[in-house]
């Protein structure tokens, strides 16, 4: 009866450890969010030397946008990337570089040992043809 009850419950155990975890993170690795963000943009994702290579023209330089707070570090991101793609048609452009990014600490909870974070995103905007 017990092996039948662990059977069961096992995955479900390991789903919500690993849930958790992801909902615990307050960052991601670089190579973690330039492998995702690019999911989340209508925009071009395009590194600087690809700018050139493609016959890119840089229409802002130095642009930045601080993200709503999501639920996890994805819905940062994810806010984030709507964030880019408002910047990117009002420059009218089509594409981005990302030129850097950061989670900052907005808020600090000393009794339950927990902080929110907000991501801070800098891109540069083009017009790709």
């Amino acid at each position: 009866m017990m092996k039948m009850i662990l059977k069961i419950f096992s995955p479900f155990c390991a789903a919500l450890f690993f849930t958790s975890c992801v909902a615990l993170q307050t960052s991601m690795s670089p190579s973690q969010v330039y492998n995702t963000l690019p999911q989340y943009t209508k925009a071009l994702f395009i590194t600087a030397s690809q700018a050139d290579s493609l016959n890119c023209k840089r229409l802002v330089k130095g642009r930045s946008y601080t993200a709503p707070i999501g639920l996890t570090v994805i819905d940062d991101l994810k806010n984030g990337a709507k964030g880019i793609d408002e910047w990117v048609t009002l420059d009218g452009g089509n594409a981005y570089v990302l030129t850097n990014y950061q989670w900052v600490t907005v808020s600090y909870n000393s009794q339950r040992g927990t902080s929110a974070t907000q991501l801070q995103i800098e891109f540069d905007t083009y017009l790709c043809k």
